[in-house]
């Protein structure tokens, strides 16, 4: 297995109910592997392409296009890589227990 540095990560908000961070890959560079602890759900900021690392080791290619949101339950353990020659980015939002008990959305 190739050595990784890591990913870069800004985390942008944090509080009882979510926390928001902008994660980039620059090539060669990974998260660590980590368990969500939230429910969660990513917006891709830059094209390219990260490998999800399983604890089994088991390899998910993912593609990543900027408004291809998508979203995953908490539980999920797992690495994120950039195997890749070229920089990508996504925004990621942790939905905590308390999401959507102290705000009303008016229509």
């Amino acid at each position: 297995m190739a050595d990784y540095d890591d990913a870069v990560c800004e985390v942008q908000r944090d509080d009882d109910e979510m926390r928001v961070a902008l994660w980039w890959f620059e090539p060669g560079t990974q998260t660590e592997p980590h368990t969500h602890e939230y429910d969660y759900i990513v917006v891709p900021v830059a094209d390219g392409r990260l490998i999800a690392r399983s604890e089994d080791g088991e390899e998910t290619k993912v593609r990543l296009k900027p408004g291809k949101t998508y979203s995953r339950k908490a539980g999920v353990t797992h690495n994120v890589v950039n195997d890749t020659d070229s920089g990508v980015g996504f925004v990621e939002i942790e939905l905590k227990k308390g999401f959507g008990k102290t705000h009303q959305t008016k229509v």
